[in-house]
């Protein structure tokens, strides 16, 4: 599974890049506007850093429009990949943008009908959200389970990418279900290697170690 994280912090893009894990980025508004900068000269940065699928995404809400701040935000490194809305609009302009070649990820996917309808448009990632229906005391996890199979009944070129990631059990959940990617903020990824018994077995390592005669 490729693992992505979700934020606009070039700090935090530079720290997670080092680790040798880091396969692409997402970001959003919220993130961006987090980080107090010029939106497109963000997006350059950051391409600079990970040689992977950078996600940006369009504020219009007409295909027409969202198909021109495609194209502008396309033209900043082939990595780009827009992030566009589910919604009717968006489905149009998922469609105008596949047809060109320019690669789109198609967010905000609370549903396995509305993924269907970004495979059929074109959409080379789709992101459903899976925290925000935890937060309502569903199981988003299960909506990943509900895409997955139809991804394996159909020749979709369409990869999933699991997002409003809460903690590591989210991440692992995906994984065994065989998505495709998984974009995860910073705090959940610093997370994921840490471990109680791997800290004490450090520890008795080198208390033991400690104690082996030195010349």
């Amino acid at each position: 599974m490729k693992i992505f994280i979700d934020t606009a912090n070039l700090e935090k893009i530079r720290e997670v890049n080092s680790w040798g894990i880091l396969d692409g980025v997402t970001t959003n508004p919220s993130l961006i506007a987090k980080e107090n900068t010029d939106f497109e000269a963000l997006v350059g940065e950051i391409c600079k850093i990970v040689n992977g699928p950078i996600s940006a995404e369009v504020m219009s809400v007409k295909a027409s429009d969202m198909v021109v701040e495609a194209r502008k935000l396309a033209a900043i490194n082939k990595n780009v990949v827009i992030k566009v809305p589910m919604t009717e609009e968006g489905l149009k302009a998922t469609k105008m943008l596949s047809d060109e070649g320019i690669p789109v990820n198609m967010t905000l996917v609370f549903s396995a009908a509305q993924a269907l309808l970004a495979c059929k448009a074109g959409a080379k990632y789709i992101s459903p959200f899976v925290g925000r229906f935890d937060d309502v005391g569903e199981d988003g996890m299960r909506l990943i389970s509900e895409i997955m199979d139809i991804l394996d009944s159909y020749d979709f070129d369409t990869e999933v990418i699991v997002a409003s990631i809460r903690h590591p059990i989210h991440v692992t959940q995906a994984a065994r279900m065989g998505a495709h990617i998984a974009t995860i903020p910073y705090d959940v990824l610093k997370k994921m290697f840490n471990h109680p018994l791997t800290d004490i077995g450090i520890k008795r390592f080198q208390d033991d170690w400690a104690k082996v005669p030195k010349k």
